[in-house]
């Protein structure tokens, strides 16, 4: 739909002036061939008018923070060079999914690696030690949920990983570059939007960089704020739980392994683009279960649980039968196969407790109460990562001294809220 939107905008911070203009891309219609010259399709939906912007001029600095400037666009600064097959033109969500992906990208340097976003949450995050690697676990981490997403990769697309992308179905594909052949594998699926971010070999400076965070209220208000800061670069980082109540100190007492570390790490990064309250489940570099959104933090743990048993299951089932979870439900309901396959699913699935044990519990914000580590515990993780600063914070250190085996914690010291 058009967008009745201005093609420049102009954002007065006091005596600062910031420049934005209108972006519109010339993009051939799938059906017709007729050029058309639009901005975004439509916004979160269809009905709703909406624009992209892009910071054309001015430097803003605000109580000596110098946010980003001009001329280091990413999703903003595509044009139709980058925008390697649209099919159409791009909505909001479609955008916004790139970027939330490359928020959470941009501390993921250690290896290659993949970000499966969808809704502006990530369903699947995974290092590998090849791209082709690192999408096969994105993408077994929760392929329920990655179907029709968007997938961000930190390596040029070859033809193998190309080839295992072109057998599902995504709304965008977006990487810095794209190896010859891969585009032609890629087209293979109608619709599929090929984006290259040029700046994704300088991404890892933007984890540094602040950008002004709007947010709109129902009142036509506005609150700003800074984009945050993750303070948490390496191991070093981190702070061993510890805290004094009642005259007593609580120590941490078992200190985590090397792979623990990289498993902190890798879920601490991660967690920086999820919807708040959150926890999450990593394991080896890969994603378990991501539990967004919820209200109370005891029921954002259990429902990061349950999604970690059921994307357990439907990756075991898949891989096993080559058919879905639910798919092998309705055959076996319909009496047109054998009810012991899915009970030999579950069974496996319960005895691997869906992929959790071993794993690493990463919270955006304290725990109030003990009650959502020991939910964890039970299911045997064996590290936790979390801001601490609770009252009770005693109480969740002996949670994990108590376990057996002993769970290792560590603090940030920094939440990592999301809205």
């Amino acid at each position: 739909m058009d967008d009745h939107f201005p093609s420049e905008l102009t954002i007065s911070f006091g005596d600062q002036v910031l420049t934005y203009r209108k972006k519109t891309w010339k993009i051939s219609n799938e059906n017709t061939g007729e050029i058309i010259e639009k901005g975004l399709r439509y916004g979160e939906n269809p009905g709703q008018e909406a624009a992209l912007y892009e910071c054309v001029q001015g430097n803003l600095t605000l109580g000596g923070c110098r946010f980003i400037e001009p001329g280091n666009g990413l999703v903003s600064a595509i044009s139709e060079k980058e925008m390697i097959r649209s099919g159409k033109h791009p909505g909001k969500i479609n955008l916004t999914d790139v970027d939330n992906a490359l928020n959470i990208m941009k501390y993921l340097n250690a290896g290659p690696a993949v970000v499966i976003v969808k809704h502006n949450n990530p369903c699947g995050v995974a290092y590998g030690a090849s791209l082709e690697k690192a999408y096969e676990k994105a993408d077994m981490a929760d392929r329920i949920a990655a179907f029709g997403g968007c997938a961000l990769f930190n390596r040029p697309m070859n033809q193998a990983t190309a080839g295992l992308v072109s057998e599902n179905y995504l709304e965008v594909v977006a990487a810095p570059d794209f190896e010859e052949g891969t585009i032609e594998i890629l087209a293979g699926r109608p619709n599929l939007r090929i984006i290259q971010i040029p700046k994704m070999d300088q991404l890892s400076r933007y984890a540094d960089a602040r950008f002004v965070d709007f947010k709109s209220l129902i009142d036509g208000g506005i609150i700003i704020q800074q984009s945050p800061i993750n303070a948490i670069r390496s191991k070093a980082d981190f702070q061993p739980a510890t805290c004094s109540y009642q005259g007593r100190n609580y120590v941490i007492e078992r200190q985590p392994t090397e792979a623990e570390y990289a498993d902190m790490l890798f879920g601490w990064q991660v967690e920086q683009g999820v919807t708040s309250n959150s926890v999450i489940y990593v394991k080896d570099g890969v994603t378990v279960g991501i539990g967004t959104g919820e209200q109370d933090r005891v029921g954002v743990a259990e429902i990061g649980i349950f999604k970690a048993y059921a994307k357990y299951a439907d990756a075991l089932c898949f891989k096993t039968h080559g058919i879905p979870y639910k798919d092998l439900e309705i055959l076996i309901k319909d009496g047109r196969n054998d009810r012991n396959l899915l009970d030999e699913i579950d069974r496996q699935t319960q005895a691997a407790k869906g992929g959790l044990t071993g794993a690493c519990m990463v919270s955006d914000a304290f725990f109030p109460f003990r009650d959502g580590v020991d939910v964890a515990i039970k299911e045997g993780i064996t590290a936790i990562v979390q801001p601490g600063g609770s009252l009770r914070d005693f109480e969740v250190i002996e949670a994990c001294n108590e376990a057996t085996p002993q769970v290792t914690m560590m603090f940030t010291g920094q939440r990592a809220f999301k809205h």
